[in-house]
């Protein structure tokens, strides 16, 4: 499966530390084990629920979250005056691990992808933060997957969870119309 993985989400190579890199690769596959799909069902999993017959696939709205949010970061730098730092590391796992707890909040029904028992429970950012810190991943990188959407208003982001976040929200309006 992590062969797999590699190839749909090249921005796992991109993650410096190896250590960090197999925690977020092994984040992904709990997930779909835990969630009872394959890796192949990534391709017509939508990436939200709220836009019918959503023509973004989870796959592509996570890279696309993570390439904006990677973007984003260099521009940054180039004119924050060292005013913050921004670790690439904790940004792309962060950008790839937003969404993943989508994957057990999701499941396939004969009428399509619907709501989860889990999801109806928990929103994403609560269960993908917990498989983070289940796999060990840096307070960080928890932080950006629990604060990235609505349940982050109103409280700290680390500059890193900021940019996940905008990105996000970038990658999600304009298609929501």
């Amino acid at each position: 499966m992590k062969q797999d993985l590699l190839k749909i989400f090249p921005e796992f190579n991109l993650i410096k530390n190896s250590e960090l890199r197999d925690k977020t690769i092994a984040v992904w596959q709990e997930a779909i084990e835990r969630g009872g799909w394959k890796v192949s069902d990534l391709e017509r999993i939508p990436f939200t629920l709220l836009i019918p017959n959503c023509p973004v696939n989870i796959i592509d709205h996570t890279r696309g979250v993570t390439q904006v949010a990677i973007e984003a970061a260099k521009k940054l730098r180039e004119f924050n005056n060292n005013t913050y730092e921004i670790d690439d590391d904790i940004l792309i796992s962060g950008g790839l691990l937003h969404d993943v707890g989508k994957i057990l909040e999701y499941k396939n029904t004969p009428e399509g992808i619907k709501k989860s028992d889990t999801g109806k429970l928990l929103r994403h950012p609560f269960s993908g933060a917990g498989l983070a810190l289940k796999h060990d991943l840096p307070e960080k990188v928890i932080h950006a997957i629990a604060v990235h959407a609505k349940e982050g208003d109103g409280g700290y982001r680390c500059p890193e969870a900021v940019i996940v976040h905008h990105a996000d929200f970038m990658n999600f309006e304009p298609i929501k119309g």
